[in-house]
Formats: structure tokens, C-alpha cells, sequence
């Protein structure tokens, strides 16, 4: 089952993009999937997102 997903319009210096952009293209990810990325690389250092459960623990 595909991940749920919340749309959600970011608006954001030309300058920030463009960091994203080149961040996203050494990494082989779209723009949208470096942001993701990083949010939630945010929100597990600041213990505010659960890790997501294996399939051996059920």
C-alpha cells in the first residue's frame, strides 16, 4: 500500500530553491524529495517523528 500523501503549496526564496535544487541533484532526488527528506531528518533529531515500524515487529 502507497504512502498517503498531503499536499501542500511552499512558498520560499528564489535563493533557498536553487540550494535545494543542487542539493537534490548531488543526491539523485527531485526538489520535492530533498525537502521531504530533510523535514523529516528535522523532526527524528528533535524526537517529534515515531520511526516507522519494521515488519518483524508485529
Amino acid at each position: 500500500m502507497a504512502r498517503q500523501r498531503k499536499q501542500y503549496l511552499l512558498r520560499i526564496p528564489q535563493e533557498l530553491y536553487d540550494t535545494y535544487e543542487a542539493w537534490a541533484a548531488d543526491e539523485f532526488r527531485s526538489v520535492n524529495a530533498q525537502i521531504e527528506a530533510v523535514l523529516v531528518d528535522a523532526a527524528r533529531r528533535a524526537r517529534r517523528l515515531k520511526k516507522p515500524r519494521s515488519r518483524d515487529d508485529s
